[in-house]
């Protein structure tokens, strides 16, 4: 927790990291070379943009097998690209994607090579991909496929594969075999389902809504002149489980584990009272995914509303255990203010 967001964003042990995300990191450098070739982006057009080498796509047939199930899916082997190739493939009848909304997506993906299939997030709940104005500039190519694309669309995208790293020899003098991190990689196929598409709501500037007093023997909290919070352990005894309590129970929307929440926060440890981290001390906010950070935030904050401010007493095995991380060590107490949600 101590550093940029570190408190939250780096520090917070990652739980699970969103096939959105790896999908984003895998592109970026071919996407940040195909916008460097061509300067700016260009605006969208009202319809999604294709790119790449399409006809590559000309065997590709979709089966629907449902809600919440993959689609069939048929081409001819191998598919190889040389670049980034995305377009849709079928068409929904839904409204247009707009700039600035969110996307909420499901993908398979298979390999290029056998049609094996790599990832499948269509029997959970979609992810979420914001079409960003930071997506614009470094992910042209996504960006544009999917602003002005319908909702009920599937998208094709064609990753290139990945030649093998050369091998280097082992000290008896023989070379080993690859490793899976340097084996050759096959073309990845994705068909991403455009689920839905929702509109951004701009977060809070602090917490709105109606005032909670809390049971005794809690922690208590009282801002300073500067209207940061300060917390008191003073009395307070160790948690037998997560407290998760309402201190301003706020009017927006509810929280899902799913959600990426924007957010002000302090922490500081049950044993002493010492402050480990705080966003308010950084004078920005943090925003992360509710799946990536440690348990006693992800079941804590599931389920509160946009505008609270909860303070969170954390069990050492709903945090960091009994190694600690940093400075935050044992039981934890958190004041976290809810400021958005998407």
């Amino acid at each position: 927790m101590p550093g940029a967001c570190s408190g939250i964003a780096s520090t917070l042990p990652r739980r699970k990291f969103s096939y959105v995300r790896r999908l984003l990191a895998i592109l970026l450098p071919g996407l940040l070379l195909l916008t460097a070739c061509g300067g700016s982006p260009a605006a969208p057009e009202p319809t999604s943009q294709s790119a790449g080498d399409t006809a590559k796509f000309d065997s590709l047939k979709l089966t629907d097998n449902g809600d919440k199930k993959a689609p069939g899916v048929e081409f001819s082997k191998p598919l190889e690209v040389a670049e980034p190739t995305v377009k849709v493939v079928t068409e929904g009848d839904g409204d247009a994607v707009k700039a600035n909304q969110v996307a909420n997506i499901s993908i398979l993906a298979v390999s290029g090579a056998d049609g094996s299939t790599l990832e499948d997030t269509f029997p959970g709940e979609p992810e979420a991909l914001e079409l960003s104005d930071d997506m614009k500039t470094g992910n042209a190519l996504i960006y544009n496929a999917f602003v002005g694309a319908k909702v009920g669309s599937t998208l094709a995208l064609a990753v290139p594969g990945q030649a093998a790293a050369p091998a280097s020899a082992a000290p008896d003098g023989t070379t080993p075999s690859p490793t899976p991190s340097s084996a050759a990689q096959p073309t990845q196929l994705l068909l991403i389902k455009l689920v839905s598409a929702t509109d951004v709501t701009p977060p809070l500037e602090k917490p709105e809504g109606d005032t909670v007093t809390p049971p005794a023997g809690l922690p208590t909290v009282k801002d300073n002149d500067q209207g940061i919070p300060e917390i008191s352990i003073e009395g307070a005894p160790a948690p037998t489980a997560l407290i998760a309590q309402d201190l301003i129970k706020g009017k927006g929307a509810e929280v899902k584990e799913t959600d990426t929440l924007t957010v002000n926060y302090v922490g500081v440890n049950l044993v002493g009272g010492t402050k480990f981290d705080s966003s308010y001390d950084r004078g920005e906010t943090a925003s992360f995914p509710l799946t990536q950070v440690i348990k006693g935030w992800t079941q804590g904050l599931a389920g509160k509303t946009v505008g609270s401010r909860v303070l969170l007493v954390v069990p050492k095995d709903l945090a960091y255990g009994d190694a600690g991380q940093g400075e935050a060590k044992g039981d934890l107490v958190f004041v976290v203010d809810i400021l958005g949600v998407k």
